[in-house]
């Protein structure tokens, strides 16, 4: 019996020794499938304040909130943070029980029970899927790749709260931030421009280092709920280049002031964006007119008003010409002369500038066209008294150019009246008397006499056609170095009696 025993306690132990060996064997295979079922599951976040300042809180708080919580963090740090996913959460800690919903996923909820001064904050998720895992980690990696992307960007960028607290911001703000002079008590880049900003402004603003270098930014914001994202861009390069245009327009405007040549210059839009005083002199139109920069339709209809233009007879079809005006403009070949009903004469050049631009000047000339027509008017008074004489008369100039003659003298030497545009000189004309009347040494003499500037005294000789027609040359200095020489017809008397009478007529 007692052997029998001792079989039935090793048997006993045997199978109890088995049935561990099982129980150990099942739990090591079920062990990976809860902690599977473990992350699946829904996680639980705790945050404990006592007096509003954080004491404690378990490890995955750091991965709701992105970064971990430093010691004795209070309340309005916390709010920040959390207002992010609990939009409703009260600035204030509540005295009753509150449960929010997360604005982003409704199966999160925050829990926040007060007792005293103490306050438990927690926050549930719920289980997650295989999907939704997934959806973690794709969304994970392109976080990942967006903060890449921030951390890496050249330009500032910054995001703020409705409350104008800066809650983000990128390296780039960070390093611009600790080289300016920010005046703003809140230590915040631009806040001044920003505040200025109208909905959907994109505005310019800039930046003064320590060394008192400006640095200009255009600043775009984008509103998203009660978050504010602002972009800011750097445009040094643009202001430099729209400050030395603006240097440039400055010189011009100083240069062609004194110029009593009206200018007008129309950009590619032809709108009116440089002028000069004279322009204001010539047309009377309105400085603020002008400064508000009018169109070239608008330029030229003020004109009219102010009759600083002749009237067309079809003004309408005028307007459609101006287009051809600004195509012969910038071609370098429109040019007009006005003939204003006040008696003032003006002429309107059209040249063309770079980019599309035209520039047209105006000029008076009205005492250029009366001086010209006094002169013209002298000339044909001159040309009439000389065509009074019956004696052979022509007038060269001091440059030995044939300036006037008359009727008498192409009859005499039977030289047609009109001989062409070309210029008759001293020269050419005698060697036709030359050829026309017997040899005689006085030519060349009379050819230095008119070429000669000084010492100039009035003197004659007789010559004698081919046909044997005597005649008396007087040759006389006149005003300006000119020469005046005349052709008297003797009559058949003898040498000596002709010679006489030359005397008298002299004397």
């Amino acid at each position: 019996m007692l052997i029998h025993g001792w079989i039935l306690a090793a048997g006993m132990g045997l199978f109890a020794a088995a049935m561990v060996s099982i129980i150990v064997i099942l739990l090591l295979n079920r062990a990976p499938h809860a902690r599977k079922d473990a992350g699946r599951a829904g996680q639980t976040l705790v945050i404990l304040l006592q007096n509003n300042r954080v004491t404690d809180s378990t490890p995955d708080v750091e991965q709701l909130l992105g970064q971990a919580l430093p010691p004795n963090t209070d309340w309005s740090d916390l709010h920040g943070q959390l207002k992010q996913r609990f939009p409703d959460l009260p600035e204030d800690l509540p005295d009753h029980p509150l449960s929010l919903a997360s604005a982003n996923d409704a199966d999160i909820t925050l829990n926040l029970q007060r007792t005293g001064n103490l306050t438990r904050i927690t926050i549930t998720t719920p289980p997650q899927t295989t999907g939704r895992i997934h959806q973690l980690i794709t969304t994970e990696a392109e976080s990942k790749r967006v903060a890449a992307l921030m951390e890496a960007n050249p330009h500032p960028v910054w995001q703020k709260d409705l409350d104008g607290r800066v809650i983000w911001t990128n390296p780039a703000y960070d390093a611009l931030l600790e080289q300016a002079l920010v005046q703003n008590p809140t230590g915040c880049l631009f806040a001044e421009a920003i505040s200025r900003r109208s909905d959907g402004e994109t505005l310019r603003a800039c930046v003064e280092n320590q060394d008192g270098d400006k640095h200009w930014y255009e600043i775009t914001s984008i509103e998203d709920g009660d978050i504010t994202t602002h972009f800011a861009t750097s445009i040094n390069v643009l202001i430099n280049a729209e400050m030395a245009q603006r240097n440039f327009v400055q010189t011009l405007t100083k240069t062609f002031a004194h110029l009593p040549i009206g200018l007008a210059v129309f950009d590619r839009d032809r709108r009116l964006v440089l002028f000069n005083p004279a322009l204001v002199d010539l047309t009377h139109l309105p400085i603020d007119f002008l400064s508000a920069k009018p169109n070239l339709l608008s330029f030229f209809d003020h004109m009219r008003e102010n009759r600083m233009m002749p009237e067309p007879k079809s003004y309408s079809s005028w307007r459609d010409k101006l287009y051809e005006v600004v195509s012969a403009a910038r071609e370098d070949r429109y040019c007009e002369t006005w003939n204003l009903p006040s008696g003032l004469t003006y002429k309107i050049t059209g040249r063309p500038h770079p980019d599309g631009a035209v520039a047209f000047l105006i000029e008076d000339i009205s005492a250029e066209i009366s001086l010209t027509r006094r002169f013209r008017s002298e000339l044909d008074l001159t040309q009439s008294v000389i065509e009074c004489f019956d004696t052979a008369v022509v007038v060269f100039s001091r440059l030995g150019v044939k300036t006037y003659c008359n009727a008498a003298y192409h009859k005499l030497w039977g030289v047609p009246a009109n001989t062409g545009t070309g210029e008759i000189t001293i020269i050419d004309t005698s060697l036709v008397w030359q050829g026309a009347c017997k040899p005689n040494a006085a030519w060349s003499e009379l050819r230095d006499y008119v070429l000669t500037l000084q010492n100039r005294k009035a003197w004659n000789v007789e010559i004698e056609t081919k046909e044997g027609v005597r005649l008396m040359c007087r040759i006389e200095p006149v005003s300006s170095g000119a020469t005046l020489v005349r052709f008297d017809v003797l009559s058949t008397a003898t040498p000596a009696i002709a010679n006489e009478m030359a005397s008298t007529e002299l004397a």
